[in-house]
């Protein structure tokens, strides 16, 4: 009996072990091993909810592609040394507040934009 017990708790250890060996390997990232055949999205511009554009560098190119729910488009292809040099141009945003909403802030808004100066 004390054998049997032995003998399944064994393989459960190997077995959890395997189970943690394969998660430690699938969470690696990937993104270190770029070869000639890589792929890399270099801008993402979403479209409408369900459709967007894609800039996507293959190998030494770079193209274009449209992206729905349903399909993925090649639209065509453009410069690669474009969206190398190119830095992002900051976004002008609005300051967000992060108070509470309640049924006040409407009022708040509504009050401040009567006054007079």
């Amino acid at each position: 009996m004390i054998e049997l017990v032995l003998r399944i708790g064994f393989s459960l250890l190997i077995v959890f072990g395997l189970m943690w060996a394969l998660a430690r390997v699938a969470r690696r990232p990937l993104s270190g091993r770029r070869g000639p055949g890589s792929l890399a999205v270099l801008h993402r511009q979403q479209l409408s909810r369900g459709s967007a554009l894609a800039v996507v560098q293959v190998g030494d190119r770079a193209m274009v592609l449209g992206v729905t729910d349903q399909h993925v488009s090649l639209l065509g292809e453009t410069e690669l040394a474009a969206f190398e040099t190119e830095s992002p141009v900051p976004e002008h945003r609005m300051p967000v507040s992060m108070e509470p909403r309640t049924w006040r802030s409407p009022l708040d808004v509504l009050r401040d934009r009567t006054t007079r100066h």
